[in-house]
This record gives structure tokens, C-alpha cells and sequence, in this order.
């Protein structure tokens, strides 16, 4: 193979563990290697993306791609890192959602060419779900030892927990599922490699173990680190929750904003595992960066860079136009561009007042906006002083006390922004 995957990976800080061979065995011809994907959701999180990179890297290096959707084993829940079951889900919720994901991921992988190493998705309920508890438990079960199962690092951790309800038969049984899912696509797709975060390891070790017993062949193991924050704060989370790919769980503006207020620490980790920029142009980046931290060279270029990749460039444009709404000079005509949920986005914490529609009609006058009929300024008294120091604005825009707010002043026919000074902002809500 031309590309050196597992190197690919490592300068970029993309691998915890491997077993040993696993770099010749690339090397030696076209590979399949897979990693599963949780289908709890109709979307991906950026918590995924770590490992879709590592696929699309994979592929990128002449291999070929396998996507699984865990479809049966998200019926059950992996007890790695998680400290109670999880919800289960039923057949039609797991196929939408896996509709949905391949979506997301043809944003990374190409499913549709006619090359050899062209992405496939499946989906572990399309075997599991004709297998009889007894053939299971004949055909699988009877090859792994119980002290072998116990003897995992995730099985481990939860029978020590102070969890009350400690590790339910299911769950135990779960990394024989997943490894039996190395083993069928070992056996069916050629699939000798499988891939995931290092909390994976003794699930994917244990489908090894499988290959080797049953398959009688050999299967590999590479996992990636699980991402931190140097602030010891959770990746991929913030105060709303999860940082969605999906456009209407997590808008554009608010995915872009997530990324530029990465710490110079993280910036310089995440460009090398969520872009695919060349080694050197990276490197001449974080030099950059170093020489004038306050430009923030890196946020911005990270933040260009996955925005553009999981939504669009137009999608990144307009998060730009709105963040320079709020830290930068723009005008009303640039507010009236927003859509409602991204002007939601860009205020999001700032006061509001409700204010009827027909108040308007006739023109409402600035001070009962400032005051009288908002409280965003303590009285009629501050509101004229303000006005005169000439530090209010409407939409962007400076007003005197003679102006009238009109519904030729609405954005998204709802809001009306007012503004003290450079950092102060009241939303008027209409009804």
C-alpha cells in the first residue's frame, strides 16, 4: 500500500494500542477493518467522529472502510464506561436511525464508487436477529471462558462499582455479541481489523479471540485514545448537551462556536485529529498560532475546516456572519439575514421582554422600549441619559429618542434587538 495508515495515525495523535503486526499487515494488500457506531440516536455527535476519521483515513489509505450500526447490541448496551444499562430501543426507531447516520458519514466516506475499496454500512440486526439463544450460546458462548470474560478491564470496573444494581446478564453477555460481529464479518467480508475508542479493547480483543477459535484465522485490534479537554472538562459536551452533526439539534452557528473556543492547547490536538490538512501546513499552523496566540489562528482555522465538512460552506458563512454580529461591526441588514433559530443561537442568555405586535402599528416610542415597557433600563430617567450619550442602539443601528420602533425593525417578523453601549443586549419578543 502506498500510505502508511498506522503512521497516518500516530503523528496525528490518533492511536492508544495496537496488537503487534497490525502495520505489516497493511502494508502487505487492500485490508477491511470496521468500527461500530452506537444507533441510540438519529445523528452522530462529535464523540463519533473521532473514530469516523480514523475510517475515512483507512480509506483514504486504499483500504476498505466498514461502517457497523449496532442495530442488535444497541438492543442491549455496553457496560464499557457506562455505569447503568441504557435504554433499548425497537426495530423501526434503529432502522430510521441508521438511515440517518449513513447520511452523515457519506459526509466522510464514499459509499457509491465503483473502486474496490468503496465504504460499506451494516448492520449487526441483520445476523443477529435470526439467531436462537441456544445456537448462540452453543455455537459462541462455549469457545470463550467465563474467567476470560471476567478478567476485562469494563466487566471489572462494574462489578466493583458501588452501583447498586450491579451487571446484568445481558450486559455481561455483550462483548460475545460484538465479538461474534468480528467474527461473522471476518467470515463474510474478509474484515480483519477492528477499530474504536481504548475503552473498546476488550471487546475487540475478545472478537480476536473468536477469529482465532473459531475462524481459525487472525484478527486485529487499533484503538484511539478517548478525547479530553485540558480543562479536564467532558469533550463534546456543553451546558445544552451534546454537540450534534445533525443541523436542527445543533445548528451551524452553535457547532462552529463550539470549536473556536477551544483552549490553544486543544486547538493544536484537535486540528490534527478532526481535519485532514497535510502534516506540514499543520505543523506551519501551530508556529503561527504561537507567534500571535491572540489571533487565533488555529480556533479559526479548525473551526472553518470540520464545520465545512460536517455541514457546508455556505452553512460555515453564515456562522461567521453571526458570530461577527456579536463581536464584531455589522449592520441591521446582516441580522436580518439570520434565521430565527440562529438569532436564538447568537442571543442565547440574553434578556428578553414579550411585547404586542400591535404595539407597533402606531410605532413604539424608545423610552417605554428602554423602560416603561421592558425594564431593561432601571427608569424613563436612564433611558433619556442614554439616549442622549448617544449608546443605544436598534438592530445595530444608533437611535435618538425621537425614534419609533415599527414592524419595518422585526427580524424573522419576531424580534427586535437592542443594544447599550458595546456589550449590552435586550431582545424584544413579539406576540
Amino acid at each position: 500500500m502506498e500510505k502508511n495508515f498506522v503512521q497516518e495515525l500516530q503523528w496525528r495523535g490518533m492511536v492508544h494500542d495496537f496488537m503487534p503486526g497490525v502495520e505489516e499487515h497493511l502494508m502487505e494488500t487492500m485490508r477491511a477493518a470496521y468500527v461500530g457506531i452506537d444507533p441510540t440516536a438519529d445523528s452522530l455527535h462529535i464523540g463519533h467522529l473521532v473514530s469516523v476519521m480514523m475510517l475515512r483515513h483507512f480509506q483514504l489509505a486504499g483500504h476498505k472502510p466498514f461502517a457497523l450500526v449496532g442495530g442488535a447490541t444497541g438492543m442491549i448496551g455496553d457496560p464499557s464506561g457506562k455505569s447503568q444499562e441504557r435504554n433499548l430501543l425497537d426495530e423501526k426507531t434503529l432502522r430510521h436511525n441508521q438511515e440517518a447516520i449513513k447520511e452523515q458519514l457519506s459526509r466522510f466516506l464514499d459509499f457509491d464508487s465503483n473502486e474496490p475499496n468503496a465504504a460499506v454500512l451494516v448492520n449487526n440486526y441483520d445476523w443477529m436477529k435470526d439467531f436462537s439463544f441456544l445456537d448462540f450460546i452453543r455455537d459462541v458462548g462455549k469457545h470463550i471462558t467465563v474467567n476470560y470474560m471476567m478478567a476485562k478491564d469494563s466487566v471489572k470496573k462494574r462489578l466493583m462499582s458501588d452501583a447498586k444494581e450491579g451487571m446484568s446478564f445481558t450486559e455481561f453477555t455483550y462483548q460475545l455479541v460484538q465479538g461474534y460481529d468480528f467474527l461473522y464479518l471476518y467470515q463474510h467480508h474478509d474484515c480483519t481489523l477492528q477499530m474504536g475508542g481504548s475503552d473498546q479493547w476488550g471487546n475487540i480483543t475478545t472478537g480476536t479471540e473468536l477469529i482465532r477459535r473459531i475462524g481459525g484465522g487472525k484478527g486485529f485490534a487499533l484503538t484511539c485514545p478517548l478525547i479530553t479537554k485540558a480543562d479536564g472538562t467532558k469533550f463534546g459536551k456543553t451546558e445544552g448537551g451534546n454537540v450534534w452533526l445533525d443541523a436542527e439539534r445543533t445548528s451551524p452557528y452553535k457547532f462552529y462556536q463550539y470549536w473556536l473556543n477551544t483552549s490553544d492547547e486543544d486547538a493544536a490536538k484537535y486540528i490534527k485529529i478532526f481535519t485532514f490538512m497535510e502534516r506540514s501546513e499543520i505543523e506551519g499552523l501551530i508556529e503561527t498560532h504561537k507567534e500571535a496566540p491572540h489571533a487565533r489562528a488555529l480556533q479559526k482555522r479548525l473551526a472553518e475546516e470540520i464545520t465545512t465538512m460536517v455541514h457546508s460552506k455556505e452553512d460555515l458563512e453564515n456562522a461567521i456572519k453571526a458570530s461577527s454580529i456579536l463581536f464584531g461591526k455589522s449592520t441591521s441588514s446582516d441580522l436580518k439575514q439570520l434565521d430565527e433559530k440562529t438569532f436564538l443561537d447568537v442571543f442565547d442568555g440574553v434578556p428578553q421582554a414579550k411585547i404586542s405586535k400591535s404595539e407597533l402599528d402606531s410605532g413604539l416610542d424608545m423610552i417605554a422600549a428602554l423602560a416603561a415597557k421592558t425594564g431593561f433600563l432601571g427608569s424613563n430617567g436612564e433611558a433619556r441619559r442614554e439616549l442622549k450619550q448617544n449608546s443605544i442602539s436598534v438592530n445595530k443601528e444608533k437611535v435618538k429618542e425621537d425614534y419609533r420602533i415599527t414592524t419595518d425593525d422585526l427580524i424573522n417578523n419576531r424580534f427586535v434587538l437592542l443594544q447599550r453601549g458595546k456589550k449590552n443586549y435586550f431582545v424584544l419578543v413579539m406576540q
